[in-house]
């Protein structure tokens, strides 16, 4: 039997990159899936017909996490019955040194990587069966590493780590493990984006990894598929370091 046999799984942010990753492996791993996206709804219809082609089970459920994360759960819900897995993978990001930084932009990335997540976890865990479930927010080894030019998207992450600490302990009574997933640089349609890829960034991060590559979204997958499932039932506030060995 598939390891997530039965369970039900929301995956936010889930039309690209390692949000489309994850959902893809935790289908593959027995779990119907909630294909969330913002805007891109020929990704996520994609992801789903991806799963639905090989016998899963998965929808695509449109909304932003900044301002519709009770309907994105409500629509889950209404499909699958309840909720035993939250992936926490929606967010936005832009890096500007400190003279740039705008309150817009810190708000635009705090409601979507803050707000967002807590709201939508809010609105999830209601739903998660008595004998408790699984949150895994995805933040990243900036929080850790700190680069300069990244001071308000490092500042979400930060807070992510901080969220996931504290509702690991609120939450355990309930059985609901929080645990987070802080990738390094993955080759995503986003990193690609920014210049993040195929430069000198991307040079540099290598030479700072032990592994000696850049990541890839099925590197983090396999990482969300762990904290979804029993293999990880006596893990719960921890933030995992997903990055080759970067430091």
């Amino acid at each position: 039997m598939s390891k997530l046999s039965g369970k039900v799984a929301l995956v936010t942010g889930a039309s690209k990159g390692i949000g489309t990753a994850i959902a893809l492996a935790l289908a593959e791993a027995g779990a119907a899936v909630a294909v969330n996206y913002a805007s891109d709804k020929a990704g996520a219809d994609k992801t789903v017909a991806a799963i639905t082609g090989k016998g899963g089970r998965a929808v695509a459920v449109q909304g932003s996490v900044a301002d519709a994360g009770d309907r994105i759960v409500a629509e889950t819900v209404a499909a699958f019955g309840h909720i035993d897995i939250l992936v926490n993978n929606a967010g936005v990001y832009a890096f500007a040194p400190l003279e740039a930084v705008t309150a817009e932009e810190f708000h635009r990335q705090f409601n979507t990587n803050v707000l967002g997540l807590l709201l939508t976890t809010q609105a999830a865990v209601a739903h998660f069966p008595e004998q408790g479930g699984s949150v895994i927010n995805i933040s990243s080894v900036v929080s850790r590493f700190t680069p300069p030019g990244t001071v308000v998207y490092t500042a979400t992450k930060g807070a992510v780590d901080a969220i996931t600490h504290t509702l690991a302990k609120e939450l355990g009574p309930k059985q609901i493990r929080v645990n987070a997933i802080n990738p390094g640089v993955v080759v995503t349609e986003g990193a690609r984006a920014i210049g993040v890829i195929d430069g000198e960034f991307e040079a540099a991060a290598v030479a700072q990894t032990p592994l000696g590559r850049v990541g890839q979204p099925d590197d983090i997958a396999g990482v969300a598929v762990f904290l979804a499932s029993d293999d990880s039932r006596w893990v719960t506030g921890e933030t995992i370091i997903t990055a080759g060995g970067f430091r």
